[in-house]
């Protein structure tokens, strides 16, 4: 009878820690599905590898426990609010929503119930509607927020401070950034510079034509604003800036890596590792809600010698001393 008895008492245990094995093997095993929506850049661009990058940090792997489920609108954002839409029909556990405004716009209608991390560039979004406040901002959505117009006098400044003598800057722009073409001119004014807008319109975007624009406009520099379609094709906006003797002034510092004048702006590398922070809060089981919204308070000058000698300029050893990184 003991040995009977102590039989149906191990079998009873098993059968009672089998359910609980079970649950801790699918636990162990679940795999998160992570939405990314893109109004024009690649997967392979470089902001994306770093988010991606340091989400295996955090120990997501994708094809074990994470999966990506990326849509890129290829500049045409009338095609955001339908790609948004698959995401939350595919059920992801979080969509990120990296850019300008309408990137975020076309989340918030698709869903008030996934959890949504921006990237906010170029605008607003407590003044936009879209959260409450930095410290709560409610609803589904938090991530990180960049008011890059704040920037933009100083960004003429330091195009200014490099070149003394110029009077006469161009700004390429496009229907995403005419916030930034407001400023841009309102700063201009300050400065005394006389600004020519040279707009693009209908993506593919004709940069050669654009440039050609600018020095007919008897332009003697250029400021690039910051557009989603611009930064894809930044080797090519570099390039041409140089060979049409306009020394340039950026927002990123990808930009003056494919060889660009000068870059004032954050780190996008970085805005981008902090997606990846905030992924990883909401996939452990925090709230969009309760996560403050974070806003950059490091900006970075990045001067490339080699561009500016192959234009013909002498930096001022005053922006040297005050650059975060000179490419040789």
């Amino acid at each position: 009878m003991r040995s009977s008895n102590v039989g149906s008492v191990l079998l009873t245990l098993s059968l009672l820690c089998a359910p609980l094995t079970s649950a801790g093997a699918q636990q162990a095993t679940k795999v998160f599905r992570v939405g990314l929506l893109s109004t024009g850049n690649p997967r392979s661009a470089p902001q994306f590898v770093a988010f991606t990058q340091h989400l295996q940090e955090l120990g997501y792997v994708e094809g074990q426990n994470l999966t990506f489920e990326f849509r890129n609108a290829e500049g045409q954002a009338e095609r955001l609010a339908d790609l948004a839409a698959e995401l939350v029909r595919l059920q992801v556990d979080v969509i990120v929503a990296p850019g300008p405004e309408a990137t975020l716009r076309a989340a918030r209608q698709a869903t008030r119930t996934i959890p949504i991390i921006m990237l906010a560039i170029n605008y607003d979004p407590i003044a936009r509607g879209y959260i409450d406040g930095l410290a709560r901002p409610g609803g589904n959505i938090t991530g990180v927020f960049f008011l890059q117009l704040e920037l933009t006098a100083k960004r003429l400044e330091l195009l200014k401070e490099a070149l003394p003598q110029v009077t006469r800057v161009a700004a390429l722009w496009d229907a995403y950034t005419a916030d930034q073409w407001r400023a841009t001119e309102a700063a201009a004014q300050s400065l005394g510079v006389q600004l020519q807008a040279v707009e693009l319109r209908h993506p593919p975007y004709d940069f050669e034509g654009a440039m050609g624009i600018a020095v007919r406009e008897r332009a003697q520099a250029l400021v690039v604003l910051s557009s989603p379609l611009f930064l894809p094709q930044r080797a090519q906006v570099a390039e041409l800036a140089v060979k049409h003797r306009l020394p340039a002034i950026f927002l990123f510092r990808e930009y003056t890596e494919a060889g660009g004048l000068m870059a004032y702006g954050v780190n996008l590398h970085d805005m981008y590792r902090r997606a990846a922070y905030y992924v990883d809060r909401i996939l452990q089981g925090a709230t969009p809600a309760d996560l403050p919204v974070e806003q950059p308070t490091k900006f970075e000058l990045v001067i490339n010698l080699k561009t500016a000698k192959a234009l013909g300029m002498t930096m001022p050893p005053s922006l040297l001393v005050l650059a975060d990184e000179v490419i040789q």
